[in-house]
């Protein structure tokens, strides 16, 4: 039997309001390095994903190719990104991490996951089990 509409709205309604909860808590836990949450968002796709062109990123990112634009040459500027001619179609550059990045994202995910362990410390077992339980469940709306 599927759960009413009003259920699964206040579900939907109570698990929104959680998740936008810790996710501003765990943003209170970054180090200030002046670099806004969308170049951030930039960093952590080259990150996850190596290196990309500008299309793929904006793509990805979802904003326009002009706007990437500007925000992979603040990037540059801060020596956060290099690029470099795709080898597959010289008309094309691939974008990548540079050290500093890498070296400032793992930090930042440092100082979030220990902030965050402290906490889940703090909870019973019951409560941790019931978290790693939800984990797959919130991957697929994470990837939806």
């Amino acid at each position: 039997m599927s759960p009413s509409p009003a259920v699964t709205a206040d579900l939907a309604h109570d698990l929104r309001l959680a998740t936008m909860r810790l996710a501003r808590r765990l943003r209170q836990q970054r180090a200030d390095h002046g670099i806004p949450l969308g170049q951030i968002s930039v960093l952590a796709t080259l990150d996850r994903l190596g290196p990309l062109t500008p299309g793929a990123l904006a793509q990805h990112e979802q904003v326009r190719p002009p706007t990437m634009t500007k925000v992979l040459a603040n990037l540059a500027e801060a020596g956060l990104v290099d690029r470099v001619a795709d080898p597959a179609d010289g008309r094309q550059q691939l974008v990548s991490l540079t050290p500093k990045a890498a070296k400032m994202l793992r930090e930042d995910r440092r100082r979030r996951d220990e902030w965050l362990a402290t906490h889940l410390v703090g909870l019973t077992s019951q409560q941790r089990e019931a978290l790693a339980a939800a984990l797959p469940v919130l991957e697929v709306l994470a990837d939806s």
